[in-house]
C-alpha cells in the first residue's frame, strides 16, 4: 500500500492535472482528518453509492462540484501549498455541497448556491483558522456548519430556493413527552452503522463499510476509534432515552464519531488514558447534539457537525493535561502539523 501511494504521488509530481485530483481527493480523507487519496477515493465511492442508490444522484454531484470549486477558490486565494496539498481546504467545502444538495430541491439556483457557499467555506476556514489558531485551536468543520446555517436561513426569505428535507420549525414545547421504543440488537446495530455514514450526510450500509475501509486503509486505530465511537454514542442514546428514530438513524452518532476520531487518534497519541478522555467527549457530544436539535428548532435548520466541533473545541483547550509524561504518549498534532485539519 506504502509502495502505491509512493508512485501516485511521484505520478502527481511530474503532473498538474494529477496533483488537482490529489488534492480533491485528500480534501474528501480530510473530512475524518484523513491526509490519504486512496482514502479519499473510498469515501467519494461511499458518498456516489449512498447518493445513487438513494434514488438522489445530484447530491453526489453537488458534493463533487463543491469539493473542485473549494480547492478552485483557495488557488485563486493564494492558501499555502503545503495546506492545499493536504486537502484542507476541500473539506469543509465538500460537505456545504452534500448539505445543501440534501436540504434543498435541484434547480438552477441550487447549483449557483453550491459554487458560492464552495467559495465562501474556503473564506469562512482562512478566517476561522487566523482567529483560533492562538488558542492552539483549529477550524475543524465550523466553515462548513456557519456556511450552510446561514444558507438554509436565508432560503427562507427567497422564493427561488426551497427546503425539501428541513426539519419542521415549531416552537419547543417545555416537558413535552414523546414515545421512546425499545430497540433491539439490530436497530442498535443499525443506528452504529448509520452514525458513521451520516458523517457524510447518507443513510447507507454499504457507505458505512467503505467509510470504515478508508479509515482503516489510512490507520487501523483512527477506524477502531470511530467505531468505537458510534457504538458509545448509540448506547449512551439509547440510555438516556432518545428519540428512536433519531438512534437507528444514525442522527445522533455522526459528530461523536468525528470527535472520537478527533480526540483518541488525532490530537492525541492513543493509549488507555485518551481512550476514557475521548469516550467523555462522546458521551458529552451525544448531549450536546440533542441540545442543539432541540435549540435549533424554531430556526428549522440542522445542527450538522456544530456538536462535534463545540465539544472538540472545549475538550482540545485543556490539552496540556494530557501531555506525555514519562514512559506515555502524549500529544501527537499540533496547530502546525498539516497531515490533520489544521488549516
Amino acid at each position: 500500500m506504502t509502495a502505491l501511494l509512493m508512485e501516485w504521488d511521484k505520478a502527481c509530481r511530474s503532473s498538474h492535472a494529477l496533483r488537482f485530483v490529489d488534492v480533491n481527493l485528500r480534501g474528501v480523507g480530510q473530512v475524518m482528518f484523513q491526509n490519504n487519496p486512496l482514502t479519499g477515493a473510498l469515501f467519494l465511492a461511499a458518498v456516489a453509492w449512498g447518493s445513487f442508490a438513494a434514488g438522489a444522484p445530484h447530491i453526489f454531484f453537488g458534493g463533487l462540484l463543491a469539493l473542485v470549486v473549494s480547492s478552485l477558490a483557495a488557488m485563486w486565494l493564494r492558501v499555502p501549498q503545503e495546506k492545499l496539498n493536504a486537502g484542507l481546504c476541500g473539506y469543509n467545502g465538500v460537505l456545504v455541497g452534500l448539505a445543501l444538495a440534501t436540504f434543498l430541491a435541484p434547480g438552477p439556483l441550487l447549483w449557483v448556491y453550491v459554487v458560492l457557499g464552495a467559495v465562501v467555506s474556503v473564506i469562512v476556514m482562512l478566517g476561522v483558522s487566523n482567529a483560533v489558531k492562538d488558542w492552539g485551536l483549529t477550524a475543524l468543520t465550523f466553515p462548513f456548519v456557519l456556511t450552510t446555517w446561514l444558507l438554509l436561513l436565508a432560503t427562507y426569505g427567497f422564493a427561488g430556493l426551497k427546503g425539501v428535507a428541513l426539519p419542521t420549525g415549531n416552537m419547543v414545547a417545555a416537558f413535552e413527552p414523546f414515545a421512546v421504543d425499545p430497540l433491539n440488537i439490530i436497530d442498535l446495530g443499525r443506528g452504529v452503522v448509520l452514525s458513521l455514514s451520516q458523517v457524510f450526510l447518507k443513510a447507507s450500509g454499504v457507505s458505512a463499510l467503505l467509510f470504515l475501509i478508508g479509515l482503516a486503509v489510512s490507520s487501523l486505530p483512527t477506524a477502531l476509534f470511530a467505531l468505537g465511537g458510534a457504538v458509545l454514542a448509540v448506547l449512551t442514546a439509547h440510555v438516556l432515552g432518545a428519540e428512536s428514530d433519531l438512534i437507528t438513524g444514525g442522527l445522533l452518532g455522526f459528530s461523536p464519531v468525528l470527535t472520537a476520531i478527533l480526540l483518541g487518534t488525532v490530537a492525541y497519541s492513543p493509549s488507555l488514558r485518551v481512550a476514557t478522555y475521548a469516550a467523555i467527549g462522546v458521551v458529552f457530544t451525544v448531549i450536546a447534539q440533542a441540545a442543539l436539535n432541540v435549540a435549533l428548532t424554531p430556526f428549522a435548520i440542522p445542527a450538522l457537525t456544530a456538536p462535534f466541533v463545540i465539544v472538540s473545541w472545549l475538550f482540545l483547550l485543556p490539552r496540556q493535561c494530557l501531555e506525555s509524561r514519562q514512559g506515555e504518549p502524549g500529544v501527537v498534532a499540533s496547530s502546525d502539523d498539516a497531515s490533520h485539519h489544521t488549516a
